[in-house]
């Protein structure tokens, strides 16, 4: 990783990110990589049972007592959601309908949302962009928690609570560290947002969008789930900042474990990410990696070495917009 400085108590590092020297080397020695890149043509169908799932489960919650209203919403519904929100993800890289349609991608991806109960799916691309572009980048990355997050939730029960309140420091961070203008698409998605929320409320009730955004919240937080959040890139072992996680849960998330793979080739969709690792084994067997999010969430909470400023940061000059 090179020379490592001290600075607060990130892993500040003065070396470029190793995912665009890996690329360039496991692309060299297997250009047929190339091959799986392009949209996942299954993308769009399982997205959209997803999507009608939760809409019949809005219609079967809508009597239910409350505790099961937030029972189910933790259990079923949030899971779904989380799901959804990494489906988004693999949408903001073009991968349901390919990068010569964009504009269907950004609109596929709205109707990705709906079950989230809250826009999302714009917001989100803006600063994903720049989360692969400026992996650590101080001001730039929003996923890097801020001093004060790594200041003050440094004890068990505190890290604890982190976990409960991801969804909201993951929402206002970036209005924070790097705050950008509202774009016309972050308009229209919570336009469309909105009004579903509103037609699910005119035909069924409360409940059911109370079921929806209850699961987006719980789900994001603490639940099995989130592990990948922690396991994704904080530094369990000096020096490595991207983590890859290979265990059942990727059938439940597109993948998203693959992610050492995901952040060398981004425009590969999740479904590919295990050819990767097949095809280029040599560049992966030997990293380390996670197995279990569970153990990842325990780790992060009652290891003393762990915490919000486990993460490594370097400067990054903005590139020029093509």
């Amino acid at each position: 990783m090179g020379n490592r400085v001290t600075r607060g108590d990130f892993e500040w590092v003065y070396t470029e990110q190793p995912h665009t020297q890996r690329r360039k080397e496991i692309l060299a020695k297997y250009p047929e990589i190339k091959t799986l890149m392009g949209p996942d043509p299954y993308l769009k169908w399982i997205v959209s049972g997803m999507v009608f799932m939760q809409l019949l489960a809005c219609y079967l919650v809508k009597d239910l007592s409350w505790k099961w209203i937030f029972f189910w919403a933790y259990a079923f519904g949030g899971c779904i959601n989380h799901s959804l929100t990494l489906a988004i993800h693999d949408i903001s890289h073009n991968v349901a309908f390919g990068n010569k349609q964009a504009k269907w991608n950004r609109w596929f991806a709205v109707f990705a949302n709906l079950p989230i109960g809250i826009p999302y799916s714009a917001s989100f691309k803006k600063y994903h962009i720049d989360h692969h572009r400026y992996l650590g980048g101080d001001s730039l990355d929003v996923d890097i928690p801020t001093d004060f997050e790594g200041w003050f939730f440094c004890t068990p029960l505190r890290k604890l609570l982190w976990l409960f309140l991801q969804p909201l420091f993951y929402s206002l961070r970036p209005l924070y560290v790097n705050p950008k203008a509202i774009t016309r698409m972050e308009i229209l998605n919570a336009l469309v947002q909105f009004s579903i929320d509103l037609v699910i409320y005119y035909l069924w009730g409360l409940k059911p969008v109370i079921y929806l955004i209850a699961g987006t919240i719980l789900c994001l937080g603490f639940h099995p789930i989130s592990g990948h959040f922690i396991a994704e890139h904080y530094m369990f072992l000096k020096g490595y900042e991207t983590y890859s996680y290979y265990g059942p849960l990727n059938w439940l998330t597109f993948n998203v474990g693959y992610h050492m793979e995901h952040h060398d080739f981004p425009s590969i969709p999740g479904c590919r990410l295990p050819m990767v690792k097949k095809i280029a084994a040599e560049y992966y067997d030997n990293l380390p990696h996670h197995q279990s999010w569970i153990r990842v969430l325990w780790d992060f909470v009652f290891d003393d070495t762990l915490g919000p400023y486990s993460r490594v940061k370097r400067l990054c000059k903005l590139a020029k917009e093509s």
